[in-house]
């Protein structure tokens, strides 16, 4: 299998893309801004699995341009695609009140239009093999979240735009669904404020409030991308530790 995941170089990108090479699935991955960090996820992917192809390319997921050059780059050194992964994402979090524009701009590009641009651009490869997985990385926060109007807004437009695909193109053999992880512990939560830390540990039904881990949320894109997975379309799985709402 070919994977082709965005925002790869950290964070819960980095966890599928790593996983993905473990099992053996050759891999392009995108960063917008270090090179040098993606290059060292290219390094661990080599120690994992030399016998695999991993490749990172730079890629801003908001600008229409960037994402042609960057998927017609991958496609001519991978030939084609099977998995895509639309991890990359941003919040900018601020009470509506006091949301400026580009607050707001930016993370509907970053989480919304991005997904758009790239399962546009790929698609034709998709119907050409009359197989693929599409497979969005959305958040508890889709069901609302205080002081993030513009990133629930975007999680939850991801939902509609994915349970469209599954729609659309679920009789050409292309599955589209969405994960929506919980509290996991990366780059973008670890500065969460310590109130919403707190309220996750306080009310999540799992031992000791623990947060999610990388396997978890890695492993789930690997079943959807498998065979076992190939029944389930269109469908919201929520990998929250059972606490499905916020303040």
């Amino acid at each position: 299998m070919i994977y082709f995941v965005t925002g790869g170089s950290r964070g819960i990108g980095a966890g599928i893309v790593l996983h993905a090479v473990k099992e053996g699935n050759d891999v392009a991955f995108t960063y917008v801004n270090s090179e040098e960090r993606a290059q060292k996820i290219v390094e661990q992917a080599k120690d994992i699995n030399p016998d695999v192809k991993c490749k990172a390319y730079r890629m801003d997921v908001r600008s229409a341009d960037s994402v042609e050059s960057a998927c017609d780059d991958m496609l001519m050194d991978f030939d084609s695609v099977d998995v895509i992964v639309n991890n990359a994402g941003a919040n900018r979090d601020n009470l509506l009140v006091s949301m400026s524009n580009e607050e707001w701009d930016d993370v509907i590009a970053t989480n919304l239009t991005g997904p758009f641009y790239v399962c546009r651009h790929f698609l034709t490869t998709l119907l050409a093999q009359r197989f693929g997985r599409i497979i969005n990385i959305s958040s508890i926060s889709a069901v609302g979240s205080s002081g993030q109007c513009n990133y629930s807004a975007a999680k939850a437009g991801l939902h509609g735009f994915t349970q469209s695909i599954a729609k659309e193109y679920g009789r050409k053999g292309i599955n589209a669904n969405v994960l929506a992880p919980g509290y996991f512990a990366t780059e973008m939560t670890k500065d969460l404020p310590e109130d919403l830390q707190n309220f996750w540990r306080s009310y999540c039904p799992m031992p000791k409030g623990r947060t999610g881990e990388m396997i978890e949320i890695a492993g789930a894109v690997s079943f959807l991308a498998s065979p076992a997975g190939g029944f389930i379309n269109g469908q919201i799985i929520n990998i929250n530790g059972g606490l499905d709402w916020g303040p």
